[in-house]
């Protein structure tokens, strides 16, 4: 079938207002030429799409059955338009991004803060999410990229681009000193009450994986939602927590909480960006993305 797609256009703000009027209205052309190509594509797919009501329009089953391919299919035209305004100016534009607290907190803020005072008009917004999360919403095309910590399950399509080197210890409070300066095996955790992040985070099965090539099996007394809630566990001297090294940094300083020496260290792993090479990026995301990947 070789059918006028404006006809298409003109059926999917006919569908969407369900009246010829505001159709005619959004479009700047007149109800006559609404109705008349209206007229044409039924004539043209040999069904009627539309019944008028006393209101307007509505839609046949036929006609509702064709809107929803229409529809996502004209909407996408329209993403499409609004991604090359952003592209073709820097003052307009919206970028979502996925991060997890601590990439957050630890890599991306910065960049954001100076990203904002650069261009004030473009919205950021950020999806807080552990890693497994972030992967997810990239893939349904919920943020345009994610900050995320290795370990990363491979996808087909990801960009990764690795920024930063993180080390993962464990930290303990004053009640666990017998342990300061001494050097033990990880079964020694086994021991002692021991604290880590709750749920799917790539930090904790990182950990867990590593502990189980030590022949370590851990049952955490606390499981927790945030690293920060880990820190004030541990400061309380409710057990010893797995934590990124840069969340202790400042109570270790402090003397407040000690890191736990072992006979060999957790590998060190790293801050990625990950983005979908399948998706183009606006220009405001594209822009963010290469001040992040500078380093």
């Amino acid at each position: 079938m070789d059918i006028n797609l404006e006809y298409y256009k003109i059926f999917y703000y006919v569908a969407s207002y369900q009246s010829i009027t505001l159709a005619a209205e959004r479009l700047s052309i007149s109800q006559p030429a609404v109705s008349q190509a209206v007229k044409h594509l039924e004539a043209d797919l040999s069904c009627a799409l539309f019944v008028r009501t006393s209101k307007g329009v509505r839609m046949t089953k036929e006609g509702e059955m064709l809107f929803s391919y229409v529809e996502r299919g004209y909407e996408t035209i329209l993403s499409g338009e609004k991604k090359l305004l952003e592209m073709l100016n820097l003052e307009k534009g919206e970028i979502c991004i996925g991060a997890s607290d601590m990439t957050l907190k630890f890599y991306l803020l910065p960049y954001l803060e100076q990203f904002h005072e650069k261009y004030p008009k473009i919205r950021v917004t950020v999806t807080n999410a552990p890693t497994p999360e972030t992967l997810r919403h990239l893939a349904d095309g919920k943020i345009d990229f994610g900050i995320v910590s290795t370990p990363i399950e491979s996808h087909r399509h990801l960009k990764v681009i690795p920024v930063k080197e993180i080390r993962d210890i464990f930290v303990a409070g004053k009640k666990f000193e017998h342990l300061k300066g001494k050097t033990i095996d990880y079964k020694e955790l086994e021991k002692y009450p021991v604290m880590c992040l709750e749920g799917a985070t790539s930090t904790r099965r990182y950990v867990e994986e590593f502990l189980e090539q030590e022949g370590v099996s851990l049952r955490p007394e606390f499981e927790l939602a945030t690293s920060d809630m880990l820190i004030q566990f541990a400061i309380r001297n409710l057990g010893i927590a797995s934590v990124v090294s840069e969340f202790a940094k400042e109570q270790i300083e402090n003397d407040i909480l000690f890191p736990l020496k072992f006979h060999n260290d957790i590998p060190k792993r790293q801050f990625c960006i990950v983005s979908d090479e399948r998706v183009p990026l606006s220009a405001s995301a594209a822009r963010l993305l290469e001040s992040l990947a500078v380093e």
